[in-house]
């Protein structure tokens, strides 16, 4: 029987018993009640700071039934990172309510968005109708509703209408945007263009580092305009994970989803704009549906606004301003916005160090993209590194390419556009009589060479209309990016 078996018939049940919303003059405070029952709880926290010039003078924002409702259902997201420590078959949902096509919302994003956990765990077992069960534990409802008591009035003012007497008494009306920031190329991209827009607007930050916050400054954002958030894990999980519990992927984008809207809602802004691109849709192993980036894909993206309009009604629109787009594009903007350059960090292995760590898929990826648009010797002192001429990333390089069959689980661009990028960059060199590096020397001889070089790949007009923009944000990104 695989590990995977074993934990599900020994812990078979998972609840999601409660949440607390506290608030306090500088914050909004969240914590959740998770439990296996026999094993462990959990109780995890977030901590919302609350933006003065919105904020300052709102009081009891946690009776209000829409943001009650979004703290709810950001629990349901955040209970997967919890639930994959043993995948117990059985979720008890008992901090709020949930209808049978709710349910089965939750159940896709779940399952889908933990395809490449059960792919790396080797899990050939979990099925997408029996991996789980949502379940409510009270007497008088059905297995696919569920209801907690003293929400029941809330959940009537949702139901009613959305916006509640609270929320039309005491907050002002929804405008400018919420730019989430992880630190990278792409939020920075989608920064300037909001700003051409004309835009007002605030940068989201999950658990600041060096990066987002140096980002964030090089932006022009002060204080004034960031949202801070705090994301704390429970230690039991942790100390699981140690243990050799279950661990893996989950769908952090969609953490960022629901959270952002939170916090969208709190300072009464419109848009929660993203910055994923239009490869995060192409699957990570060929032929199946695994997806590294399933919740920055356009499937999610459609998922969650449809989720908000039947059931958050927050009034916030979300939707990723550079999804028409490709990494190629973005690069090419990227590489004018100097100022950026010296400060942004992509790097999941040196994000706690605030550095490139110039070894994994996401930095030659980077490096890679950003080639045709900027020299060697800036791309060398960006990355403190000369990447191109380090032969132990062959291996990498041939992931990203497609020499191997396997992309790297890393958000990467497309294999299309990466190819095209290294094409470009060796066609430069060669014209400015430039040696070509390691890497660069090995592609040059291999099969791909030859069949891209004679493709026309169009990246630089490219746009795809399988999008959710605006007119008005469109209307800058096709001015400002084709």
């Amino acid at each position: 029987m695989s590990q995977y078996m074993e934990l599900r018939e020994k812990w078979p049940a998972f609840i999601y018993e409660d949440y607390e919303i506290e608030e306090t003059e500088e914050e909004i405070q969240v914590r959740y009640r998770f439990r296996i029952p026999g094993l462990s709880a959990f109780a995890p926290e977030w901590k919302f700071p609350k933006n003065p010039s919105v904020c300052g003078g709102l009081r009891g924002v946690r009776e209000d039934p829409v943001f009650r409702n979004l703290i709810f259902s950001l629990g349901m997201v955040e209970l997967i990172s919890y639930w994959k420590i043993c995948c117990p078959p059985t979720v008890w949902v008992e901090a709020g309510r949930l209808d049978r096509e709710q349910i089965v919302w939750w159940k896709n994003l779940y399952y889908n968005g933990l395809g490449e956990f059960f792919y790396t765990n080797r899990i050939q077992e979990a099925d997408p109708e029996t991996f789980m069960e949502i379940r409510c534990r009270m007497s008088g409802f059905s297995e696919t509703a569920c209801e907690r008591k003293e929400d029941r009035a809330l959940q009537s003012e949702l139901s009613a209408g959305g916006a509640s007497r609270h929320e039309a008494e005491t907050l002002p009306p929804l405008n400018g945007c919420l730019i989430p920031v992880g630190g990278g190329k792409d939020s920075v991209v989608t920064m300037e263009l909001v700003k051409k827009a004309g835009m007002d607007s605030m940068v989201y930050v999950i658990n600041p580092r060096g990066a987002t916050v140096s980002c964030s400054r090089a932006g022009g954002y002060g204080p004034d305009r960031q949202a801070m958030v705090s994301r704390t894990l429970d230690q039991n999980m942790l100390c699981l994970n140690r243990e050799g519990y279950l661990n893996g992927h989950t769908p952090f984008s969609a953490i960022v989803a629901f959270s952002a809207v939170a916090a969208a809602y709190l300072y009464r802004l419109k848009y929660v704009v993203l910055s994923n691109e239009s490869s995060a849709n192409e699957s990570t192993v060929p032929g199946s549906t695994v997806n590294h980036q399933y919740s920055k894909s356009f499937q999610f993206e459609a998922d969650f606004n449809s989720y908000e309009r039947n059931y958050l009604h927050s009034g916030v629109y979300y939707f990723s301003l550079l999804r028409p787009l490709s990494e190629f594009q973005i690069a090419r903007y990227f590489a004018k916005l100097k100022q950026y350059h010296p400060v942004f960090r992509s790097c999941n292995v040196g994000s706690k160090q605030d550095v490139w760590c110039g070894h994994c898929p996401k930095c030659l990826f980077v490096y890679l993209i950003l080639s045709p648009f900027l020299s060697q010797e800036e791309l060398r002192q960006m990355f403190g590194a000369d990447m191109l001429n380090d032969s132990s990333l062959t291996g990498t390089l041939e992931q990203l390419v497609g020499i191997q069959e396997e992309k790297p689980f890393e958000c990467v661009g497309s294999r299309s556009e990466i190819n095209a990028a290294i094409v470009m960059t060796i066609g430069r060199m060669e014209r400015d009589g430039e040696e070509l590096p390691a890497l660069l020397r090995y592609y040059r001889q291999s099969s791909l060479y030859e069949v891209h070089a004679r493709r026309d790949h169009g990246y630089f007009t490219y746009y795809d209309n399988e999008n959710l923009l605006p007119e008005e944000f469109e209307k800058v990104l096709r001015r400002e990016c084709l």
